[in-house]
């Protein structure tokens, strides 16, 4: 049985001008100690899955219309995470199932210390002491690969560098060793080198622990260092799913082809870059097929 299997997700928002379709559909299995990369353009509706898993969707603008996520809680046992109570969901939140942020610098507390932050996870989910919480969280930010964990620890956001703020966060997604790690684009903020280092850092927390890994981005070169599996989103729709090697030497889909197709090549040189639309185009019915390039 999966760790988490989606079936059929499908989420609107409402507002005075009318209703959108976010996400239509959407289905997806994550296996125990496996990393499963969604891909998709801002928009796609890759973020507003993965939100909806944990109730964090903005509520009463965001609707689940249809569709079930069940999810293998050590806790509560096999649940339907879209219809868990609030209370229920905090059971899960942090404990079975954390969440790596994207932008770390609007996702920690500025008036809260570093450490107390990730104290403040612990006492909550587990039957710590302050001591022994404490304790913990500075062997979590030595694990993280924080330089001078005891001084970070009494350190507020603002004085330590993004590249260390995302690693405090990592730190406090895993401080329950939860079954599966949500990242929302947790490297896009960083330069190339922090975000390699934060990548073998994902990595070492599955191969030591078997924490799962729903890791959501865009950036094609991130997935194929970290992922098992991809599914490709446009629309809201997963329009196409495979191994990484599939996906990246024979994709399927007029999208899937676009994303690969409009990666820089140091071969290019001064010449315009592509963009996914280059290699997109729509038939008589209605349905995206891939444009000869060249075509106008």
């Amino acid at each position: 049985m999966p760790l988490l299997s989606v079936q059929n997700l499908t989420i609107d928002f409402h507002s005075q001008r009318g209703h959108a379709r976010a996400v239509a559909g959407v289905s997806l299995e994550v296996n125990r100690g496996e990393v499963v990369a969604i891909v998709g353009e801002l928009g796609s509706g890759k973020s507003v899955t993965s939100l909806a898993l944990l109730g964090l969707l903005a509520k009463p603008a965001a609707h689940i219309e249809s569709g079930t996520a069940r999810f293998a809680s050590e806790k509560l046992g096999e649940v339907d995470l879209l219809k868990l109570s609030e209370k229920e969901l905090q059971q899960v939140r942090g404990n079975d199932i954390s969440m790596i942020f994207q932008e770390p610098m609007t996702s920690l507390n500025p008036v809260l210390t570093c450490g107390s932050q990730v104290v403040e996870a612990l006492l909550l989910h587990t039957s710590l002491s302050k001591h022994a919480a404490e304790a913990r969280t500075i062997e979590l930010f030595t694990e993280a690969q924080l330089p001078r964990p005891a001084q970070i620890f009494k350190a507020y956001p603002h004085e330590i560098s993004g590249g260390q703020k995302q690693r405090v966060m990592i730190a406090m997604a895993m401080a329950c060793r939860p079954a599966l790690l949500i990242a929302d684009e947790p490297t896009t903020a960083l330069d190339v080198t922090v975000q390699a280092r934060i990548l073998q850092l994902i990595r070492d927390l599955r191969r030591e622990h078997g924490t799962a890994v729903l890791f959501i981005t865009h950036d094609l070169g991130v997935v194929a260092e970290i992922a098992d599996r991809i599914l490709v989103m446009y629309r809201g729709r997963v329009v196409e799913q495979g191994t990484v090697l599939e996906l990246f030497t024979n994709p399927q889909h007029p999208y899937t082809k676009g994303l690969l197709a409009c990666r820089p090549h140091l071969s290019i040189g001064k010449a315009r870059l592509p963009v996914v639309a280059d290699f997109m185009a729509v038939d008589a019915a209605g349905e995206l097929v891939t444009r000869a390039v060249g075509a106008g």
